[in-house]
């Protein structure tokens, strides 16, 4: 099967893992020509996130950018790979944001949508990707394709797991958290404050990466830190 051949070529190069969802009915409209998603998962360093404490460190910054760039990589030879068997293919960077889209704080598409219906985790209440080995520590790369399997893929969306779990949201220095639960659909300011968050990460960590960064909610979050590796 042509996803179990990509699935294996990209996961040799660097992948933590890859999942595929079926994502044409919540693409935007000029979007729709694709038909399947390409999700690739790719863990962060559990010695550099637990570094987080009350900030980011400057060795966090550089780890970031550097799963962005291996990321991009992934995707772009996902790309080719696809464009090689005869299918049109889309990668979307793996931090980006468009200009314009909600103030800057949105991109091309959440790379959390295809991650979600291809049932490899969950959303947390910090609206971060809860991946199912390697909880929030990931970073997410996403593939679009005119290629569909021809029995089609099944979507498994996972319910939150978070329960009474707040530590994310008392551990926001930035109040970003709203605590709300996941569902799908559900508007992302319903979530977070994307404007408190950068407002805070500029202000406080500038020194920092240009204040990019933070990782505090990803660093106390339990799924990852008591994952089974």
């Amino acid at each position: 099967m042509l996803l179990d051949e990509l699935k294996k070529m990209l996961i040799s190069e660097g992948a933590s893992d890859v999942g595929f969802s079926s994502i044409n009915k919540y693409l935007p409209d000029e979007l729709k020509i694709f038909k399947t998603c390409v999700t690739v998962v790719v863990r962060l360093s559990d010695a550099i996130v637990n570094q987080i404490i009350d900030s980011p460190t400057f060795t966090y910054y550089h780890h970031y950018k550097a799963i962005n760039n291996l990321i991009d990589l992934l995707t772009l030879k996902g790309v080719l790979f696809l464009e090689s068997k005869g299918y049109y293919a889309y990668s979307i960077a793996a931090s980006q944001s468009v200009h314009g889209k909600d103030n800057g704080f949105s991109g091309v598409l959440s790379h959390k949508i295809g991650a979600v219906l291809s049932g490899m985790g969950f959303i947390g209440k910090s609206n971060l990707f809860i991946h199912e080995r390697f909880g929030p520590r990931v970073r997410l790369g996403t593939i679009l394709t005119t290629y569909e399997p021809e029995n089609g893929i099944s979507n498994n969306v996972i319910e939150p797991k978070c329960g009474d779990c707040n530590l994310c949201i008392v551990s926001c220095p930035a109040q970003a958290i709203h605590g709300n639960t996941w569902y799908l659909g559900i508007d992302r300011n319903e979530m977070i404050d994307p404007h408190a968050c950068s407002s805070y990460m500029k202000e406080k960590f500038k020194f920092i990466g240009r204040g990019q960064v933070c990782g505090i909610c990803m660093r106390v979050c339990p799924y990852g830190s008591e994952v089974k590796r």
